[in-house]
C-alpha cells in the first residue's frame, strides 16, 4: 500500500469508527499521549521507554509520547503536542493529527486521551534522557501480524490488560500503552 493510501486509511479509521470515552466524575487525572506513524516505505509506530530512574513509577517502561496538562495547555491534544516537543524535540508544525482515538484509564487513576498523528520526519528525534532512555519505531505490520497471532482480533471486548502484551526485541508493550495499541489496530482491521 502506498504512503498516501495508507495514510488516507489510518484517517478514515481514527475518524469513522467509535472510541473510549471518558470516564465519569473526577477521579482521574487528565493525561495526553500521541501515536505517532512515520514512513519510510512502510507506516512505523513510534514508541519511547522511559527513563529506568530509581523510585519512578514509569521506569523502563514503554510508552507513546505524552503527559500530564498543564495550566498553559488549551486541550487535550495541545498537551499531547507540547509533550511531544518536550521530550523527543519533534515540533508540532511537523504532525499531522489525524484525531482522537479515545479514552484509556490507567489502574493509578489516569485518564489518558489518545490521539493518533501522522510525522513527516522534518527533523531529527532529540529526547530527553532524563524521561527517556529509548526510542522505538515499531512496523505497524508487524504489530498487526502479532495481534492477530495472538488472537486478539477474536474478542469482542479488549483482553484483560494483565494479558494484553505486544513484545518487540528486548522490551514489551503492556498496560495502557497495550491498551491504546489493541484499540488502534481493531480500528484499523474494521476499516481495510
Amino acid at each position: 500500500m502506498n504512503k498516501e493510501k495508507c495514510i488516507r486509511t489510518i484517517r478514515a479509521a481514527v475518524l469513522n469508527n467509535s472510541h473510549p470515552g471518558p470516564p465519569d466524575g473526577d477521579l482521574f487525572q487528565s493525561t495526553s499521549v500521541i501515536a505517532l506513524f512515520a514512513f519510510d516505505d512502510d507506516p512505523k509506530l513510534l514508541f519511547i521507554q522511559k527513563a529506568d530512574i530509581e523510585g519512578y513509577p514509569w521506569a523502563g517502561q514503554m510508552a507513546f509520547p505524552g503527559g500530564h496538562k498543564d495550566k498553559t495547555d488549551v486541550s487535550a491534544r495541545d498537551t499531547a503536542l507540547r509533550e511531544l516537543e518536550e521530550e523527543m524535540g519533534i515540533s508540532r508544525n511537523n504532525v499531522d493529527v489525524l484525531g482522537s482515538l479515545g479514552h484509556f484509564q490507567t489502574i493509578n487513576s489516569k485518564d489518558i486521551e489518545a490521539f493518533v498523528g501522522i510525522w513527516n520526519k522534518k527533523e531529527t528525534i532529540a529526547f530527553d534522557p532524563a524521561e527517556i532512555s529509548r526510542v522505538f519505531e515499531i512496523p505497524l505490520a508487524y504489530l498487526m501480524d502479532l495481534h492477530k497471532k495472538k488472537g486478539f482480533d477474536k474478542f469482542d471486548h479488549p483482553p484483560n490488560v494483565m494479558w494484553l502484551k505486544y513484545p518487540y526485541e528486548d522490551v514489551l508493550i503492556w498496560g495502557v500503552t497495550a491498551k491504546i495499541v489493541y484499540h488502534l489496530i481493531e480500528v484499523l482491521i474494521k476499516n481495510p
